[in-house]
């Protein structure tokens, strides 16, 4: 036993004094100024809570992941004359939840409208005195359970209804009925999402959140109750919904989801043209300038007509009605030999060479590259409609500005119908994590319009918002200096107007394009983002399931990037301290010593520019970061260089990039 011991530690002994003479990497930490502190950035323990049975560790659906189910049915009318729309909605609300459930929740989106609506006050903004509605008129609401019909108990505050259950609906798969009568005053052009506008053959209404839809219940908050206050937008679960929308003969209603009695609302002609226009990759015209004030181009002359609409496995629907509407449509093609249909309707103050009339083969062409990258769109429809809510989108439908023409018309209309995939498809609660909706989709419409059309619409950062063709790295150095602008995180309306498309919208985005291109590479972000989309398809996925999506799919611990990108605004300045040639002879190479001088790392590219006019370069981890604010290398050179430089394509979002060249030594 002490011989033991007497070996033991003499070994010891060996190993401190051998860690001892190791003379530590000269990597001129302590000589060189920096905000920088690696124990910071790569603390441990980035998620404290652990995955569980309803969402895995590895950011997907856990074996117990449950949801909640809702169909609708409803039918709905426009009086033209006085500007509302009635409605009677039958909702079937299936409870798959663990929990017995003694309320209901509903959002009421309209009462927004209101002049005591919370909406009014989050900002200061006071809309002016005939910027208001009445919001919900609700004339009855009874309850069907276990066979019994009643009159509900319930209250509304501000754009919730909360309905008081007589007895509990009951867990895993309990069904109840809630049946509304209801009518509202459809909001003008202080609307915003949903409103009605005049133009010259007629009115356009377009409308949206325009029924009482069941709040969320979900695993992460219980009842999802934020009122609607503007920025933050829907949280919707999902179901059939099956609606009609009776309005005056000559009026056309465009809408989500299919038309299923196109043979009492359209003329044989116009059911002739959208045959062939299933069949064609041009633009069909189904209702002509020429039409539009033609009574010939309706199947009757007098009276209302009912269109009848239904789409399955959605969360909302919204639709567009005038009889101003000029009518196109083409073939849309999907892999696995699938189709779909782009539809576009519009006033003839659209029309034109690059404006409305190339906005089917914008909206046909985005769903392809989108479907054909990341998911099938799974609606038999899409539709693009020319309004003043100018860049909203719903489910197989999206309203974009009267005067888009160009380039802008392309983006937008990427833009609003990509959400479809974010979130219409990926279910995400955007009433508080905005960034996983609209950073999201801007993300994918950038390369939208790199692709398209041989990059046609090219290049595209965040459109109106940023210079067009500027750098994004740089775009976004502005927004990352303020020491006012809010984080990615930040609450959806909690984030002020003037952070909301820098922040929301651009820095999320710009984030993914650096996970692509800088972090993981382009194989391995789009293996992990497309296994996300496709496991997150149709449910409700929390921001930590996102993250643990993309380490775990693309296998790289990315919790120094979510933390500095995400929940900080950290800055990144990578400074070129030195470049010597090694004894003062280039065949022995480069000597160059980089310092971290800012709270964010990034893997990052180091270039060297020979005199012989060649170039080349070297890539160094994140890691390089992971314990030191400076590190010194040797870059291999046979032959004399000119100079070095960090980040030579200026893809990073480098704070300062005079400190990122040096002649060489």
């Amino acid at each position: 036993m002490k011989l033991k011991f007497i070996i033991l530690g003499l070994a010891l002994f060996l190993a401190i004094t051998s860690q001892a003479q190791r003379k530590p990497r000269n990597t001129g930490n302590d000589t060189i100024s920096s905000n920088y502190i690696p124990s910071n950035l790569f603390s441990p323990s980035f998620y404290t809570e652990k995955g569980n049975e309803f969402h895995s560790v590895n950011g997907e659906p856990g074996p117990k992941y449950w949801q909640n189910r809702v169909d609708y049915k409803l039918k709905a009318g426009i009086d033209t004359i006085t500007k509302v729309l009635s409605a009677d909605e039958n909702i079937t609300y299936t409870n798959n939840s663990p929990d017995a459930l003694q309320y209901l929740w509903l959002q009421m989106d309209q009462n927004t409208y209101k002049k005591d609506a919370r909406s009014n006050f989050v900002t200061g903004f006071q809309p002016k005195a005939n910027q208001h509605t009445d919001g919900y008129r609700i004339e009855s609401v009874f309850l069907m359970q276990n066979g019994k019909t009643e009159k509900a108990n319930y209250i509304i505050n501000d754009t919730r209804m909360q309905i008081r259950l007589p007895q509990a609906l009951t867990a895993h798969g309990g069904k109840i009925n809630v049946l509304i009568k209801y009518h509202y005053t459809i909001p003008g052009d202080f609307g915003g999402r949903t409103d009605y506008a005049t133009t010259k053959n007629g009115k356009i209404y377009e409308i949206a959140q325009w029924f009482p839809r069941m709040c969320v219940y979900d695993d992460s908050q219980g009842w999802d109750t934020l009122p609607f206050l503007g920025a933050g937008e829907f949280y919707c679960e999902y179901g059939d919904i099956d609606y009609s929308v009776t309005v005056p003969w000559d009026v056309i209603v465009a809408g989500s989801g299919e038309l299923i009695n196109p043979t009492e609302v359209l003329t044989t002609k116009q059911i002739s043209r959208l045959a062939q226009a299933r069949n064609s990759d041009k633009t069909i015209m189904i209702r002509t300038s020429a039409e539009v004030n033609d009574p010939s181009s309706r199947p009757v002359h007098k009276g209302t007509l009912t269109w009848h609409f239904k789409m399955f496995n959605t969360r909302d629907v919204a639709f567009g009605a005038s009889k101003a509407y000029i009518w196109d449509a083409a073939r849309v093609n999907l892999p696995g030999g699938k189709k779909s249909m782009a539809m576009s309707v519009y006033p003839v103050e659209s029309a034109g060479k690059d404006k409305w009339d190339r906005a089917t083969e914008h909206l046909k062409h985005s769903i392809e590259y989108f479907s054909e990258k990341w998911f099938t769109y799974p609606y038999p429809v899409a539709i693009n409609e020319a309004g003043i809510a100018g860049g909203m989108e719903y489910p197989g439908i999206i309203f974009d500005g009267i005067d888009d023409s160009g380039k802008e018309l392309f983006w937008i209309t990427a833009h609003e119908i990509g959400h479809n995939w974010f979130p219409m498809i990926v279910g995400s609660d955007e009433r508080r994590y905005g960034w996983m909706d609209e950073g999201f989709n801007t993300f994918i419409d950038v390369y939208a319009s790199d692709i398209v059309n041989h990059g046609e619409f090219a290049p595209k950062r965040d459109g109106e918002y940023a210079p067009k063709g500027g750098n994004p790295a740089d775009e976004i150095i502005p927004t990352i200096l303020d020491p006012d602008a809010v984080t990615i995180m930040t609450a959806a309306d909690a984030t002020p107007e003037k952070y909301r498309h820098p922040i929301v919208y651009f820095k999320a985005a710009f984030g993914l394009i650096l996970l692509r291109e800088q972090i993981l590479g382009k194989d391995r972000f789009d293996y992990a983002f497309k296994n996300y989309i496709h496991k997150w398809a149709y449910k409700h996925p929390q921001p930590n399931d996102f993250f643990r999506s993309m380490e775990n799919g693309a296998g790289e611990d990315l919790s120094w990037f979510w933390k500095g990108w995400y929940y900080n605004n950290y800055k990144l300045d990578l400074a070129l301290v030195s470049a010597k040639y090694v004894n003062g002879d280039a065949k022995n190479g480069i000597q160059v010593t980089v310092a971290n001088k800012e709270p964010m790392a990034m893997p990052f590219t180091i270039e060297v520019k020979l005199k012989n006019g060649s170039k080349q370069r070297m890539y160094l981890p994140v890691e390089t970061w992971i314990q030191n604010k400076a590190t010194t290398f040797t870059i291999t050179t046979t032959t004399e260089a000119e100079s070095v430089t960090i980040d030579p394509d200026n893809a990073l979002p480098d704070v300062n990039r005079g400190n990122n060249s040096l002649k060489v030594k």
